[in-house]
């Protein structure tokens, strides 16, 4: 029961399902019902129409049977009834960034015999096939082209080249990029469609106002010419068709450090002469005038069109030319060899000659106007002014005169040379004469010459040196015997001078002893008159004293005299003064007559003092019996 319910209810549902797509079906049917997806766009053909298309006519624009110019847009569009139209569903046309569309038109009007692409319509970037049938766009490839975006384009009008179907269309892929110009170069552009040159000229001039060749139909708007172009493309990157211009990279023009750069334009303004009156050998422009400008270029890099101008380089620094077998780095003297000349007795001889030369910034363009090249310079007006200064010069001169005088020769060809290249707008700054090489026949006299000389002059040399070693020999011989000549005469010296030395002495010693005697004798004489005059001055004092002693003794005696009276002092005196003095009044040995009887004869006189003598030293011991004699005093010695 359940399983019957069941298939009946999938059998309505299906049922359902088909009847509503009749319905729908039926719909589209009767209304003519289509959907463009978003990312779409609808291109419509009518199947059948009262009118048809006018002959070479691709696109419909008043409802005749074909293509349509008008598409569908995203969304539900009515009453196109599948009888009667065909829609088709194309994808949107998207360029990637970094990349550019290519547009082919299927139909429109012819393009003239005189151009190479149709000419850009207004019709909002290819989108509104209608505004550019009706505007008068013309078939074939389009000088407009599509930048990065999405586009809705009809393709029954318009075909759009990208990276993707590039192959497919006779193109490269990589012409589909942006066009890159590189930091150090420069783009260099040829255009494909325009008016012709003019006449005479090179390269199209300068248009302005078109965005780098970026906007093609202002280029030829403003009246821009097919072919090469005055105006570079710098670095950047740039959209550009490559159905419209090519680009040719080029480095830079590099100006070398103490370098200018003359340039020599091929296209410009008219020439007009800058160069004054007094320059007669070519004429100098301003910038941007075809011709040589004036006003060179100077060390760096310069961003130039090199097919429609020369950059010639003109050292500014000081350059060495040798006419020698050897060359410098810059190699302008390649062709440059050793002069050979003829002396004026005869003889030819190679000269090597060095020539500095400097040319001044401003006078670059004048030298390149006068002569055309450094090389030039050199080759036609260097080579012929030095080397002819010295075949003509040396023939009033001998061989050996250049070898003795080489000094003067070179100051003399240097101010010749100075001179001569003033009128070449060239600074000579010194003129060097190198090696010279004489013929070898005269070397060899010559040289025979030169060591004879020095082999008189060795021998004259040796002779003085024998000379020299035998008056050596002598004066030797003469020192070695004034050797002992010289210990005699000092052992001489040497004696003479002890015995002065001891004369000296003996006679110092003299007037040492004199002068000490002189001394003594003057502090004798100082002495004595001390001692005098001490003497006198005790004796004066002592008379003194006595003086007053005597009158103290005088008053004493007085007043004895008056007490006792003259006879009892007297005696009292003398008393006095043999007891003071101890006067033996009985002597102590009497000697007598001898007599038997007597006392003690002369002998036991003699007897007794010697004994009583002998008692005093005893009783004094320190007391010498004898004094003893005085020394001798010893003579100096000599």
């Amino acid at each position: 029961m359940l399983l019957a319910l069941t298939v009946s209810i999938f059998y309505g549902f299906l049922g359902v399902l088909a009847a509503l797509l009749f319905v729908l079906l039926l719909a589209k049917s009767l209304l003519g019902i289509v959907v463009i997806g978003e990312m779409q766009v609808g291109i419509v053909a009518k199947k059948f129409s009262r009118r048809n298309l006018a002959p070479g006519r691709l696109v419909a624009l008043e409802g005749e049977a074909g293509f349509q110019a008008d598409t569908l847009a995203p969304g539900w569009h009515f009453f196109l009834w599948p009888w009667q139209y065909s829609v088709t569903k194309e994808f949107v046309v998207i360029v990637p960034q970094g990349e550019i569309g290519l547009v082919v038109a299927n139909g429109g009007e012819p393009i003239p015999p005189s151009h190479i692409l149709a000419r850009e319509i207004d019709c909002d970037n290819y989108q509104d096939a209608r505004a550019f049938l009706t505007k008068g766009g013309e078939k074939g490839r389009q000088i407009g082209m599509l930048t990065a975006g999405t586009y809705r384009i009809n393709t029954a009008l318009f075909t759009v080249i990208t990276q993707r179907n590039a192959g497919n269309m006779g193109m490269r892929p990589e012409e589909l990029f942006i066009y890159r110009v590189a930091p150090d170069a420069v783009g260099i552009v040829t255009t494909l469609d325009g008016i012709p040159i003019t006449p005479g000229e090179i390269a199209g001039p300068v248009i302005p106002n078109h965005n780098n060749f970026q906007d093609a139909q202002a280029f030829l708007n403003a009246g821009g010419s097919r072919g090469l172009q005055e105006q570079i493309l710098l670095s950047g990157s740039w959209n550009l068709n490559p159905w419209f211009c090519r680009v040719e990279q080029v480095p830079m023009t590099e100006i070398p450090i103490g370098h200018v750069g003359v340039v020599i334009s091929f296209v410009g303004r008219p020439a007009v002469d800058v160069s004054g009156a007094d320059f007669t050998h070519g004429n100098l422009v301003e910038v941007g005038h075809k011709g040589i400008w004036a006003t060179p270029l100077y060390p760096g890099r310069q961003p130039l069109n090199t097919h429609i101008m020369k950059v010639e380089l003109m050292p500014t620094t000081n350059i060495v030319l040798n006419w020698a077998v050897r060359t410098e780095a810059h190699h302008y003297d390649d062709s440059l060899s050793s002069i050979t000349v003829r002396s004026r007795d005869g003889f030819s001889f190679n000269l090597d000659v060095a020539q500095i030369i400097h040319v001044a910034a401003l006078d670059a363009p004048r030298v390149i106007s006068r002569v055309g090249s450094m090389k030039n310079l050199v080759d036609h007006v260097l080579e012929p002014i030095v080397g002819n200064y010295f075949r003509n010069s040396s023939q009033e001169f001998t061989v050996l005169d250049y070898l003795t005088n080489r000094a003067e020769r070179q100051r003399e060809a240097a101010a010749y040379i100075r001179n001569a290249l003033q009128e070449y707008n060239v600074q000579a700054v010194d003129t060097l004469i190198g090696d010279i090489v004489p013929p070898q026949q005269l070397m060899t006299t010559q040289t025979d010459r030169k060591l004879a000389e020095e082999q008189r002059k060795t021998y004259e040399v040796q002779q003085a040196a024998q000379t020299q070693r035998q008056a050596l020999v002598r004066e030797t011989s003469i020192a070695d015997i004034q050797n002992s000549l010289v210990q005699s005469e000092q052992g001489v010296n040497i004696a003479e001078l002890n015995a002065n030395a001891q004369v000296k002495k003996v006679r110092g010693e003299a007037e040492a002893a004199k002068l000490r005697a002189g001394g003594e004798a003057e502090s004798t004489r100082l002495r004595a008159i001390a001692d005098s005059e001490a003497t006198r001055l005790r004796g004066v004092g002592e008379a003194e004293a006595i003086r007053a002693i005597g009158n103290a003794k005088a008053e004493a005696y007085r007043v004895g005299v008056e007490s006792l009276g003259t006879r009892e002092f007297t005696g009292l005196q003398l008393m006095q003064i043999i007891g003071d003095r101890q006067v033996k009044i009985v002597p102590e040995v009497q000697a007598n007559g001898g007599g038997t009887n007597a006392g003690g004869g002369l002998v036991e006189a003699l007897i007794g003092l010697l004994a009583q003598q002998q008692t005093a030293q005893l009783g004094n011991p320190t007391t010498p019996a004898v004094a003893p004699a005085p020394e001798k005093p010893t003579p100096p010695t000599e």
